[in-house]
C-alpha cells in the first residue's frame, strides 16, 4: 500500500565479512523498502496530540542492520519517536540512533545475532489531528428516559494517510478506520439506551423578573434533562466527553421533534450531565419581598452603621399551566 506524504522507512543492512573487524572493507551496502505496517494503532485521548504504534516485521540480516525513518511533510514530534523490539528483546538490540543533518528523518542500528525475521514497534505523537465528541439523543414521549449516540468527528491534517488502522478513544469500542491526509469522518463509537433522567425547571431570581406579568413579554423558565453518569443509569463506564448534543423528543406517531441542542461540559463518573433544551412558558414564577428589617447593628465612633445582619422575607409563587406534570422547580 502506498501513501502520498506518509512516513518512510528504509531499511540498510552491513553485511561484514569476517575480516570487517580489521578491515574498513566489507561486502556491500543494500537498500530496501520495508513492508507495509502490520498493525496500527491511533490513540486520540489527547486532545493535543495523538499517539500512533504500528509494528512492522524487519528481515534482520546477521550484524548491524541500519533502518532510516523519515517524516518529510509530516507533522511528527521528532523528541517522541521510539522504537521496541517486539519478537527477541533479549538478544536483538537497538544500539544506536543518529540524526542526519538538515533531514527530517533518524537512523537506527539495530544488532541481530542471527539472520531472521523481527517484529519491531514504532511509536510517535502525531500532530494535527483532531477529534470532536459529539451526540444525538432521543428521548420517549414522557420525557423519562434518554437513547444516547456519541459520534467521533476525526479531521487528518497531519500530512500523514493512515489507514487501515485501530482507532481508540478511552472509551467506547475501538474501530478499524482509514483516513487520508486531508480528509475528514465522522463515525458512531458509543450507545447508550434507556438512561434515566429528570426534567428540572430552574428559576434564577438574579436573572429573571420578580413580578413577570408585568413584562411586555413571556418570561421563560430554563429547562433541563438531568443525567447521572452511572452504573445504575446505564452508563458509569467511564467519563464522557464534552460536546454538542442534539435532542429530540419521540412523538408518539412514529416521529420526532427536535427539542434544541446543548453542549455539555466533560463529566466524570458518578457525576450528573445537565441538558438544556429550551424555555417553558407554562411555568410562571412570581417572587416578592415581603418584610425587610436589619438586626445586629454595628455602628462606629461617629454612630456610622459599618455591619449588620438583613433579614429578609420572600413570598414565592409556583405556577404550572401544563395538565399531568410533575417536575422538579428550583
Amino acid at each position: 500500500m502506498k501513501f502520498q506524504k506518509t512516513l518512510s522507512i528504509f531499511f540498510i543492512t552491513l553485511a561484514f565479512s569476517n575480516l570487517a573487524f580489521t578491515s574498513p572493507a566489507y561486502a556491500r551496502i543494500k537498500l530496501v523498502t520495508l513492508p507495509d505496517r502490520e498493525n496500527t494503532m491511533v490513540r486520540l485521548d489527547n486532545p493535543q496530540a495523538t499517539l500512533v504504534e504500528e509494528e512492522r516485521i524487519l528481515n534482520l540480516h546477521k550484524g548491524i542492520n541500519k533502518v532510516d525513518f523519515s517524516w518529510k511533510a509530516v507533522h511528527v514530534d521528532s523528541d517522541s519517536i521510539r522504537l521496541k523490539i517486539i519478537q527477541h528483546p533479549k538478544d536483538t538490540r537497538l544500539i544506536n540512533v543518529s540524526y542526519p543533518p538538515n533531514s527530517q528523518s533518524l537512523v537506527w542500528d539495530i544488532y541481530s545475532p542471527e539472520a531472521r525475521q523481527e517484529k519491531i514497534r514504532i511509536s510517535y505523537l502525531l500532530a494535527n489531528i483532531d477529534r470532536l465528541v459529539s451526540y444525538e439523543a432521543i428521548t420517549d414521549k414522557e420525557e423519562t428516559k434518554l437513547d444516547i449516540s456519541s459520534y467521533m468527528i476525526l479531521r487528518n491534517f497531519s500530512g500523514e494517510s493512515l489507514g487501515p488502522a485501530r482507532f481508540q478513544l478511552d472509551y467506547g469500542e475501538g474501530f478499524e478506520k482509514s483516513i487520508n491526509d486531508g480528509e475528514s469522518k465522522r463515525m458512531l463509537f458509543y450507545q447508550a439506551n434507556q438512561v434515566k433522567i429528570s426534567k428540572s425547571f430552574t428559576f434564577d431570581a438574579g436573572k429573571h423578573p420578580w413580578e413577570p406579568n408585568k413584562q411586555q413579554t413571556n418570561v421563560g423558565i430554563p429547562i433541563h434533562y438531568v443525567l447521572e453518569n452511572n452504573k445504575n443509569n446505564q452508563l458509569g463506564k467511564h467519563a464522557l466527553w464534552g460536546g454538542k448534543m442534539r435532542i429530540y423528543q419521540n412523538d408518539g406517531h412514529d416521529g420526532s421533534i427536535f427539542l434544541g441542542e446543548d453542549k455539555p461540559a466533560y463529566t466524570p463518573i458518578n457525576q450528573k450531565m445537565k441538558l438544556y433544551v429550551g424555555d417553558s412558558r407554562d411555568v410562571v414564577v412570581t417572587q416578592r419581598k415581603t418584610h425587610h428589617e436589619r438586626k445586629n447593628i454595628k455602628r462606629n465612633r461617629n454612630n456610622q452603621i459599618i455591619l449588620h445582619d438583613k433579614v429578609e422575607t420572600m413570598q414565592v409563587t409556583i405556577e404550572n399551566f401544563k395538565e399531568g406534570s410533575d417536575h422538579q422547580y428550583h
